[in-house]
């Protein structure tokens, strides 16, 4: 039998190439991003990475009584992971830009629709419908931080010359997911059943899809090179 990780990363393939199809890779690459670009990301990454802690307390309450080894694990999951939101507004402070706009939520630093939707989509998730879907947000955000993370990271403080407190939420990420990968993979090959296995999958796509129309839209010069 597959291990569910493997199930997991093969029916989620399609979505997740989709999503690396995006202009600001290929812009990233030609060393073609402006601070305002990145900024923008930073942006639209504080205003999901603010809701993980509170999501994984909401999905670890719904969890039922089978899972309460998965609910352990979101306990040290949740110490992790706090804080992490003030660490972006630090990095957008340093690029210059208005960080306490982006934590009011207002002028240039609102939050996208399709973050929006992809926050939302998943706490509906958690309350109507399968708490464990909240686990396709960690598949595609973990992994593509270890897939692409670090190389971006790379290209981007090398394009616009940023000190290190800039890139504090890229690089401290695509090292600390290479662990977190390996602990997923764990817990996702645990799950066995089928309905919770499909509950992530069909979760991880629609991330995917959200996600990547975000990165589509962070630039609309991204999205003229790549018409």
């Amino acid at each position: 039998m597959t291990a569910f990780f493997e199930t997991l990363k093969k029916e989620t393939q399609v979505a997740q190439q989709q999503m690396l199809q995006a202009p600001i890779f290929a812009a990233c690459a030609r060393g073609e991003i402006e601070l305002d670009t990145y900024v923008n990301f930073l942006t639209q990454a504080f205003h999901h990475v603010k809701h993980t802690v509170p999501l994984l307390m909401a999905c670890g309450g719904r969890l039922p009584e089978k899972y309460e080894w998965l609910r352990q694990a979101i306990g040290e999951y949740i110490e992790e992971e706090k804080g992490h939101h003030e660490w972006i507004l630090n990095d957008i402070k340093a690029c210059g830009a208005d960080a306490e706009a982006v934590r009011a939520n207002s002028g240039n630093g609102r939050v996208g629709s399709a973050i929006e939707l992809m926050v939302a989509y998943l706490y509906h998730q958690i309350d109507r419908g399968n708490p464990i879907a909240f686990f396709g947000m960690v598949w595609v955000l973990e992994g593509t931080s270890v897939g692409v993370g670090g190389q971006v990271a790379a290209l981007v403080k090398q394009t616009l010359n940023l000190p290190d407190n800039a890139m504090s939420y890229l690089t401290s990420h695509s090292v600390l997911d290479q662990e977190h990968i390996q602990l997923f993979e764990n817990l996702m090959n645990q799950i066995t059943d089928e309905k919770d296995q499909q509950a992530i999958i069909d979760s991880s796509n629609m991330v995917f899809q959200l996600y990547g129309q975000m990165l589509q839209e962070l630039t609309p010069a991204a999205m003229q090179n790549a018409a």
